[in-house]
């Protein structure tokens, strides 16, 4: 019987409809899409720039105010769907960046790129109000960058992950015993990853180092891609998950040349196509992509252009 070719539906249910030899397989050989700086879609220009910013930022910020802030929000959105929005498209990996708000009571942590956007426990309900209606579907929450936090607003993150997702949380183990079948037995649906020592020790948090991702840094999509395939070729011996960053990297010539487009504008929309047309011919597997992280993922049928890359695992000769 011919297999129906995955990805020609709507992407909310997409890992729940994917066919059986798929979903025995590792999680980490199948083709995944996700955000880069998933949750900065909305960044607040009233409040304070944020402790991930240089000295010269802080002060250009604190001279040309509201200005300064616009300029700042053009370049610090890299997403305009809400968490909602972004599932509900078939994105399952989030890329997260957090803080506290220096000088202010209380531990409340924030997403922060730039500028700060909403509260870590508004977004991360959010993502369980969308799990909690599509119980096949799991998600990567991949904690990389913390700013201004100590000891006790560590406590209190990974605190708050577990009064959010309860018993959805995957507790850390062999990667390669994860496949979709374990997880929705187990009733799993969330996969936390936390790139800072006061993770280590949480039951239901993964250590950074089972999910690289590494960062290409660049303008160029030659180089780009040329860094992408050397490091897909690094991941086997990895025993890991992976995130290929197919995303370029502003920089400070970048933004003095667009400063009024921003980054949609001045970067990312003329060299999508070329990006997206890579994406196009690579295939998951063994040696092949895990994870893909875009910015901006409703401008080209990202999703959808990544979650078809499972049909090579349904050819015999492809399922390495």
């Amino acid at each position: 019987m011919k297999t129906r070719p995955i990805g020609n539906c709507s992407n909310a249910d997409w890992m729940g409809s994917l066919p059986a030899k798929l979903t025995s397989m590792p999680l980490k050989h199948l083709a995944v899409p996700g955000s880069h700086d998933s949750f900065s879609f909305w960044v607040d220009e009233k409040a304070p720039v944020g402790p991930d910013q240089k000295a010269v930022v802080k002060h250009l910020a604190a001279v040309f105010r509201l200005l300064a802030k616009k300029v700042m929000k053009k370049w610090s959105m890299t997403q305009n769907l809400t968490f909602k929005e972004q599932l509900d498209g078939g994105i399952r990996y989030f890329d997260l960046r957090v803080s506290s708000k220096p000088g202010e009571p209380g531990n409340e942590i924030y997403f922060i790129h730039g500028l700060f956007g909403h509260k870590v426990r508004d977004g991360l309900n959010d993502i369980n109000n969308f799990l909690n209606a599509h119980k096949k579907e799991v998600v990567f929450l991949d904690f990389n960058h913390h700013y201004a936090m100590d000891e006790q607003h560590h406590r209190y993150l990974i605190r708050m992950l577990q009064d959010v997702f309860g018993s959805k949380l995957c507790k850390p183990c062999v990667v390669e015993d994860i496949s979709l079948s374990y997880l929705w037995e187990q009733k799993y649906q969330v996969l936390v990853f936390y790139h800072h020592p006061s993770g280590s020790g949480a039951p239901h948090v993964w250590p950074g180092n089972k999910i690289p991702a590494p960062w290409a840094n660049t303008t160029d999509t030659s180089k780009l891609i040329s860094f992408l395939e050397t490091t897909l070729g690094e991941r086997a011996k990895q025993g890991a998950f992976h995130v290929t960053q197919a995303i370029l990297t502003p920089q400070v010539p970048t933004i003095v040349k667009g400063l009024i487009k921003g980054l949609r504008n001045h970067l990312v929309e003329r060299n999508l196509p070329t990006i997206l047309t890579w994406v196009e011919t690579q295939k998951p597997g063994v040696d092949g992509v895990n994870i893909i992280t875009s910015d901006f993922v409703e401008l080209t049928d990202f999703a959808s252009t990544v979650i078809k890359l499972n049909n090579h695992l349904l050819d015999e000769k492809s399922a390495r």
